[in-house]
């Protein structure tokens, strides 16, 4: 075939059998033998090109053409492929960057900023820290006083455990303490080479080992099994001297036994030596001070450090350890221990770790098989404990010398101190700093003397020249049939029909994308350092691009689908905080508009070709510079084609013209008679709403107004003709600020800051009557409803609320469920909702109680409501209007309750 193929092909210098042209220049190279046509086709060319004309025998120019054009496609084809796995690998990315910022969310910790703390006038020194299994925090000066506090750092007893010397001596100083808690000891080190012993509970002087050989710097102290224990101090020679007891009840009552030298029983160094069931070994280990000598049981090992880099850390092994530990407590006959002359070590025995500038501090930890270090570098150093050749990662951050350092396993984390009192939450995963607190947010000043971590009580104790805690933001523990969609306070929600998604934004500016069919997460993106808490948020008109304005006074545009910031929106100089954003349309222009505590509209042309990331406002309206709002204006609302109205703090709103920029009308929300004299009365207007060409020609003309009032009332406003106020009702049973609304051709949705949803039908609204009767109310939430949107579409009502919540109920108050259960739902599925149940935390809730006598009493419905309000408010809120209520926790209409 091959042969056959070639043979034929002088034919190509001539026409081919389509009858192709053929030009001189492709001629040329035609112009060759068979051998060399051979050698010039491929064979898979040749074997592709049979296959695809039909076993043609003849390779011609036209042939050539259509071998190139499919090349082409082939070449086509193959960038299309290479663009498909290009998005592929963009979205597995994005995948994996989602699954990471989740993770890195979960491991999300603080400490509540600024510190608890408590003065220290003395100007002493504290030398050390320690807590008990209870929480009580015990801290002891140089000077001997020993100070319990409780957790929040109040003292509860006080002692001063050295009684003055000699006249001619000075007086004794501590060195350092630990707590023996399975003995009930205090055990003090102190200048005079002592190490005493008290009892913990009462501070009464117990014994006391005097005569050492050096000062001892370091204590520390090891159960290490019913009735015996390790005792460990490192000195100024280098030297760490370890005293092993067994029968430790025993040898302490023979001590306390002892004949007493200033009011303290006895023991000299040497004959304690001798005591049965007690080894004394020192070992020569560092040729400088010992900077901390710790014991550590799950290691079974003693572990020192020093400044010295040659000998900066040291782990004696276990098996010598091991072995003198057997030798005390099988109580083998002893050689004399009267040599005070320190051993050195084989270097078998021990690990030697050089580490640059030496070593202030360390910890190890037997889950995570971890050692790090910390010293005057101002890097913490992670080790494997058992390779002492490089460390296998390298925390850098602080920017003063270590000096303290605590492993936390349960958590896998790392606390570090440093002498300028930042301390900083590490994670020994990620190996990344999760948490900085500096002294500027915490208030903590001054030289720092001592450091300890209680994991009892989950808090950092640092004594300065105050003692201060830094305790941990602890997440609350829900209960089992609690569920929650966000970890922290929900700011806001909001749906996007083009994706039919529901999107919600927390106060730790974590955005959360959800499936709007089903309920589950879809995406979630945010919560980083840089980002400022999520205050409000609105779509463009497509519903394709999020907008959020935050605390730090910045709007941003994002692609939600996969949390990439667009745009930031931004105004020049000092921003205060974004309390509501729109998107609004004029004429053919798009505009992003916001308004907030700086009291001023801000306009954003939408101009998404523009390709700078930071936009700028355009110039203020002259009639908002000089005759706009006074106080933070809270709210945001347009009614098109040209209305615009911002409602304030201090109850005023203003309708606008934001084709000339100029005010159209303004009024300030009035008060009912009986709230006159409310002292300290809400006047802020927290949602405005207009309706517009509405049945109710007779009230409103052709353009209205609603606003939320003071004590649970709704405004109701004429715009048109200068504006007039219509009337007012009350749309909370409770009294309480309606914080949100929004509307349906004929209802009007009102929701309040206790988290009850009331409906009302717009065409009944009437002046002379005041409080029309609610069509349907239901409690959503347990505390203030923070969003609300009506899904025309779906007839289903979407709420958030911070009690960490994102909902979604049918029009009539029906719980579908929320967002973040582990069960899905159908929007149009009512088997799959969770109707006819309640939300379990509004279940239990007691404002969600039946108001009853018998019910109340010992405690007042009012008084759960607000505990803390004055007499004044308890009297109003004990009004007719909810005093004999049926408050029941599922949706109800008016039509099975009675009216007060």
């Amino acid at each position: 075939m091959l042969s056959e193929l070639g043979s034929t092909g002088n034919r190509a210098t001539g026409p081919s059998c389509r009858g192709e042209k053929v030009t001189d220049n492709f001629s040329a190279p035609r112009q060759r033998d068979v051998s060399e046509d051979r050698q010039e086709q491929p064979h898979w060319l040749v074997r592709e090109l049979l296959r695809q004309n039909g076993r043609r025998h003849s390779v011609t120019l036209g042939d050539e053409a259509e071998i190139m054009r499919r090349q082409h496609r082939s070449i086509d084809s193959t960038r299309s492929l290479c663009s498909l796995k290009g998005e592929f690998c963009t979205h597995m990315l994005q995948n994996y960057k989602e699954k990471e910022e989740t993770e890195r969310r979960s491991k999300q910790v603080a400490f509540t900023l600024p510190a608890t703390m408590k003065a220290l006038c003395h100007g002493i020194s504290i030398v050390n820290i320690h807590s008990t299994h209870d929480g009580t925090i015990v801290s002891v000066r140089e000077d001997g006083v020993v100070c319990y506090w409780s957790p929040e750092l109040k003292p509860l007893k006080t002692k001063h455990m050295f009684n003055d010397g000699p006249a001619n001596r000075k007086s004794k100083w501590a060195s350092d303490f630990t707590l023996m808690t399975e003995f009930n000891k205090l055990m003090i080190g102190t200048g005079d080479r002592e190490i005493q012993l008290y009892e913990l509970s009462t501070l009464e002087p117990y014994c006391q080992i005097n005569a050492l050989d050096t000062v001892p710097l370091t204590l520390d102290y090891g159960y290490t099994g019913p009735d015996k224990c390790c005792i460990l101090y490192g000195d100024t020679d280098g030297c760490v001297t370890i005293i092993l007891i067994s029968s430790v009840g025993d040898t302490l009552r023979l001590w306390n036994k002892l004949p007493k030298i200033e009011n303290m029983p006895n023991i000299a160094v040497d004959n304690a030596a001798l005591s049965p069931k007690v080894t004394f070994v020192r070992w020569k280990v560092h040729h400088n001070w010992v900077t901390q000598a710790k014991y550590f049981h799950s290691f079974q090992a003693v572990v020192s450090s020093s400044n010295e880099e040659s000998s900066s850390l040291v782990i004696d092994a276990e098996q010598q350890l091991s072995e003198i530990r057997e030798a005390c407590y099988e109580g083998k006959t002893k050689k004399v221990q009267l040599s005070w002359i320190p051993q050195l070590r084989a270097l078998g025995d021990q690990t030697v770790f050089t580490i640059y500038k030496g070593v202030k501090t360390f910890d190890l930890c037997h889950k995570h098989s971890l050692l790090v270090t910390g010293g005057m570098d101002r890097l913490v150093r992670m080790w494997n404990p058992h390779f002492s050749g490089k460390p296998t990662g390298i925390l850098r951050g602080h920017s003063a010398p270590i000096v303290y350092l605590h492993i936390v396993s349960e958590d896998s984390q790392i606390f570090s101190v440093s002498t300028d009192n930042t301390v900083k939450i590490w994670d020994i995963q990620d190996q990344h700093c999760l948490f900085t607190a500096d002294p500027k947010a915490s208030g903590i000043h001054g030289d720092m003397s001592a450091c300890s971590y209680s994991s009892a009580m989950k808090c950092v104790y640092i004594a300065a020249d105050c003692m201060a805690v830094l305790s941990l933001k602890i997440r609350p523990q829900l209960h089992s049939r609690l569920t929650v969609s966000h970890n922290e306070i929900v700011m806001c929600c909001g749906y996007s029909e083009e994706f039919r998604q529901v999107v919600s934004c927390t106060e730790g500016s974590v955005v959360k994308v959800w499936d709007f069919d089903t309920g589950h997460q879809v995406f979630e993106f945010g919560g980083t350092n840089d980002l400022s808490a999520t205050t409000c948020m609105t779509f463009d008109p497509k519903g394709r691009r999020l907008i959020t304005g935050g605390r730090d006074g910045c709007l941003k545009i994002w692609n939600f689908n996969n949390g990439q910031c667009l745009k930031t929106l931004k105004k020049e100089g000092e921003c205060h905080e974004v309390c509501d954003c729109i998107f609004l349309q004029v004429h053919r222009n798009f505009y992003v508009m916001s308004v907030g505590r700086d009291r001023k509209i801000d306009i954003y042309p939408d101009i998404p070709e523009d390709l700078h990331h930071v936009q700028r406002p355009q110039p203020s309206w002259q009639d908002d510079l000089t005759n706009g709002h006074q106080e933070d204006i809270l709210c945001v609302a347009q009614c098109p084609p040209s209305l615009l109205a911002t409602s304030s703090y201090d109850g005023e709103i203003i309708v606008w013209n934001v084709v000339s920029g100029r005010i159209q009308c303004r009024f300030v929300s009035p008060l009912l008679a009986e709230n006159l004299n409310v002292e300290g009365l809400d006047t802020s207007v927290p949602s405005i709403i207009f309706l517009k060409d509405s049945k109710l020609q007779h009230l409103f003309s052709a353009t209205a107004l609603l606003s939320s009032g003071a004590m649970g009332c709704v405004n109701l406003w004429n715009v048109l003709s200068g504006g007039k106020f219509v009337g007012s009702f009350k749309a909370s049973r409770f009294q309480q600020k309606i914080t949100k609304l929004a509307k349906t051709e004929t209802l009007l949705y009102a929701a309040d800051r206790i988290g009850y949803i009331y409906v009302y039908n717009i065409e009944k609204f009437a002046p002379e009557r005041k409080s029309p009767r609610a069509e349907n109310l239901w409690r959503a939430h347990t505390s203030r409803i923070t969003g609300l949107q009506i899904v025309d579409n779906d007839q289903v009502v979407l709420t958030s609320s911070t009690d960490y919540t994102v909902r979604l109920w049918s029009a009539h108050g029906e719980f579908i469920g929320t967002f973040g259960q582990s069960e899905s739902w159908g929007v149009h599925i009512s088997s799959s909702w969770k109707h006819p149940a309640v939300p379990y935390e509004v279940l239990i809730d007691p404002l969600s109680m039946p108001d009853h006598e018998i019910l109340n009493a010992n405690t007042h419905l009012s008084d759960a409501i607000n505990p803390d309000e004055t007499g004044a408010h308890r009297g109003v809120a004990k009004s007719e209007t909810h005093s004999k209520l049926r408050l029941p926790p599922t949706s109800i209409s008016d039509t099975d309750i009675e009216e007060d």
